[in-house]
């Protein structure tokens, strides 16, 4: 798409291209005297944002973010804008939408302030593109989820996902970083073909991809607390259920010891030495009487264990 917008003292163009191909790009190089590794760089995807100054023209890259079914699509949109013209190469995103969708609209509403050049115009692209910033309030989104299931129920928690959004945070962080270095460098006046009295709109620009920049630290740091608290609640459930364990050993611990002595009797007695000693005819007497001291033995050891535990 090309647009001519005339401003106050001299008309300027504005080349859109959506996916193009490397030969319509190419024919730029002789028309507005764009580099050819420039041109590369439109043409190849993930690439840093950057800007570079040229003897005509200076070339930007920007990234586009957008979050959907907890995938995070990065996209890129390029800037050439030199002295009467602006061009911009973008390609579509995951969902296969233009990601300069609706900035015609936009422009046409914001039209007063486009005219004044081609500084101007790109500002109301940048705009729009670090305005659909929803990635980082669906991050958000994600964070609370998380939070609120880690509480809820630690087993249902799946530290994966932290794992997920904790590089999809540091994408984000990494990208926001170097856009806010070229926000840096052009309200120090490093581009030419920046006016200074466009420079204090692109402060607005750069005052939001600060707080984006902020918001992605606080996120991270969020994850890394989560992940801390997970293992917290994870170490307090295992120490729990090890001191069950601890207490039903104690028990039968407890309860071997009781029966240890008596066990011994026991064995003794069923070889029939009672009988033996106290002669055949009187086990009526001799074997409730061994009954007996069985009984007083085993609840003489319960107290005598009883007691020992209250000593400690």
């Amino acid at each position: 798409m090309t647009r001519w917008l005339r401003q106050r003292t001299a008309a300027f163009f504005w080349l859109n291209y959506c996916q193009p191909k490397k030969e319509e790009l190419s024919i730029l190089i002789g028309l507005l005297d764009l580099h050819h590794l420039a041109i590369e760089d439109c043409l190849n995807e993930d690439q840093i944002p950057k800007m570079e100054d040229f003897p005509r023209n200076t070339f930007i890259i920007f990234n586009t973010f957008g979050y959907s079914n907890k995938i995070l699509s990065i996209g890129e949109i390029d800037l050439f804008i030199g002295e009467n013209f602006l061009v911009t190469v973008s390609q579509r995103d995951s969902d296969n939408r233009r990601i300069l969708d609706g900035i015609e609209h936009i422009m046409e509403t914001d039209m007063e302030s486009a005219r004044h050049g081609p500084a101007f115009l790109m500002h109301v692209i940048l705009d729009h593109v670090v305005e659909k910033f929803l990635a980082i309030e669906a991050l958000e989104d994600e964070l609370d989820t998380q939070e609120e299931t880690m509480l809820a129920s630690v087993s249902n928690f799946n530290p994966a996902e932290m794992i997920r959004l904790r590089r999809d945070l540091l994408n984000l962080r990494k990208s926001l970083f170097h856009e806010r270095e070229i926000l840096v460098k052009i309200c120090r006046k490093d581009c030419p073909f920046i006016p200074e009295k466009a420079i204090y709109h692109y402060r607005d620009i750069y005052d939001h991809l600060t707080k984006f920049f902020e918001l992605t630290e606080s996120y991270r740091e969020i994850v890394t607390s989560l992940m801390d608290m997970y293992l917290s609640m994870l170490n307090n459930q295992m120490t729990k259920a090890a001191n069950q364990t601890n207490k039903a050993v104690r028990r039968l611990t407890f309860i071997t010891t009781i029966f240890m002595p008596l066990t011994l009797l026991a064995g003794i007695g069923g070889m029939s030495e009672w009988s033996m000693m106290t002669g055949p005819h009187n086990w009526k007497i001799a074997y409730p009487a061994f009954l007996s001291a069985m009984v007083v033995i085993g609840f003489a050891n319960y107290f005598v264990l009883k007691w020992l535990e209250r000593k400690k």
